[in-house]
C-alpha cells in the first residue's frame, strides 16, 4: 500500500511539473505556425493539458484491463475541471470570476453539457448497439459530435470577436519552433511515462483500502491528470488572461469525452461503458449542474463586487463537487 501510494505521488509530481511545461510549448508551437488563439485555446490547448487522461485511459484498457478506472478518470476529471473554476475564484480579487470571462464560453459549456449527457446516456442503457465487437455506436457519436462542437464554437468565438482571436503571448523570441518542438516531445514523453503507471498504482490504492476503482479514478486520477489543466489555468490566470483560464478547463472537458471513444477502441473486452460501473453517473449528473451552474454565472455576466472569498456561482460549483465525493464515497461502501 505504502509502495503504491508513494509510487502514485511521484507519477503525479511529475505529470504536474511537465504538464505545465507540455501546455507552454503547446501554445509556442501553435503561435509559430500560425493558428489564432482560439484554435489554441480550444484544440491545441485542450487536447494538450487532456494528455495525462488519454495516456492514462488507454493504459487503463490495455494494461490494467479496467473500464472503470477509464471512466472515472474521464469523468471524475470533468468534475475536478469545473472545481477548478472554484479555486480560481478565490485568487480573482474583488469580482467574480464570471464577470471577467466572455460570455461566449457558454457555447462552449452548452456542447460539454451534451457530450457528458450522451455518456451519461451510454452507461444508463441496457445495451449497446454494436459497430465492431468491443466498439459502440456511442463511441463513434462521441467523435462526431466532438468534431461539431469544436467547429461551432470556434466559429462563434470567431464571429463575437472575442480576445481569444488575438495574440498576445510574450514568448521568448529564442524559443525557436524546432526547440519547442524538442522540448515539447521531451515532456510529453515524461507524461506518457509517468501516466502509464498511474493506473496501476491506482488500482492497487482502490483494491487495498476498499474505496473501489470508480472513487478511486474519479478523485486520485481525475485530480492527478488535471494538474497540467490547474497549472494552465493558474498561469492564465496571473498573466489577466480569463478567457484563457476558463476556456481550458471547458475545452479539455469536450476533449476528454472523445477520450472515452478512444479508450472504447482500446478496450477489446467488450464495450467501454457498458463494463464501466453504473455509479460513474452520478459524476455525469454532477458535471452537468456544475457546468449548469457556470452558464448561469456567464449568461449573468454582471460586473458585482465579491463578498466573500467565492462569488454565489463558483461556491455551488464546489459544493456539488463535494456532494459528488460523498455520493461516491456511500456507494463504494
Amino acid at each position: 500500500m505504502a509502495y503504491a501510494l508513494l509510487g502514485f505521488i511521484i507519477c503525479a509530481s511529475l505529470i504536474f511539473f511537465t504538464g505545465k511545461n507540455l501546455s507552454k510549448y503547446g501554445d509556442i508551437i501553435g503561435e509559430h505556425l500560425g493558428l489564432g488563439k482560439a484554435w489554441i485555446g480550444l484544440i491545441m490547448m485542450a487536447s494538450v493539458t487532456s494528455l495525462p487522461e488519454l495516456v492514462v485511459g488507454i493504459s487503463s484498457v490495455t494494461i490494467v484491463g479496467s473500464a472503470d478506472l477509464a471512466t472515472g478518470d474521464v469523468l471524475g476529471s470533468c468534475v475536478f475541471n469545473l472545481m477548478i473554476l472554484s479555486v480560481l475564484d478565490v485568487f480573482v480579487k474583488k469580482e467574480a470570476l464570471f464577470s471577467k470571462a466572455s460570455p461566449t464560453h457558454v457555447m462552449a459549456g452548452s456542447m460539454g453539457i451534451i457530450l457528458v449527457a450522451m455518456a451519461g446516456l451510454g452507461l444508463y442503457l441496457p445495451v449497446e448497439i454494436s459497430i465492431t465487437p468491443w466498439i459502440g455506436a456511442t463511441s463513434i457519436a462521441f467523435i462526431i459530435v466532438y468534431l461539431f462542437a469544436i467547429r461551432v464554437i470556434y466559429s462563434f468565438e470567431r464571429s463575437n470577436n472575442t480576445a481569444t482571436n488575438t495574440t498576445d503571448h510574450h514568448f521568448p523570441g529564442a524559443i525557436t519552433l524546432k526547440k519547442a518542438l524538442t522540448l515539447y516531445v521531451l515532456n510529453a514523453s515524461v507524461v506518457v511515462g509517468a501516466a502509464l503507471f498511474l493506473p496501476g498504482f491506482a488500482e492497487t490504492i482502490a483494491l487495498e483500502t476498499g474505496l473501489g476503482e470508480s472513487f478511486v479514478g474519479t478523485l486520485f486520477l481525475a485530480a492527478s491528470t488535471s494538474f497540467p489543466e490547474m497549472a494552465v489555468s493558474f498561469g492564465a490566470l496571473r498573466s489577466g488572461n480569463f478567457d484563457m483560464a476558463v476556456g481550458n478547463l471547458l475545452g479539455s472537458n469536450i476533449f476528454n469525452i472523445l477520450i472515452l471513444a478512444i479508450d472504447d477502441i482500446f478496450y477489446t473486452k467488450g464495450h467501454l461503458l457498458k463494463q464501466a460501473s453504473d455509479i460513474n453517473i452520478v459524476s455525469v449528473f454532477s458535471v452537468i449542474i456544475m457546468t449548469a451552474i457556470a452558464i448561469a454565472g456567464f449568461a449573468f455576466h454582471k460586473r458585482e463586487k465579491k463578498k466573500f472569498l467565492l462569488a454565489t456561482d463558483t461556491f455551488l460549483i464546489l459544493c456539488v463537487y463535494i456532494i459528488n465525493l460523498l455520493i461516491l464515497y456511500h456507494l463504494n461502501n
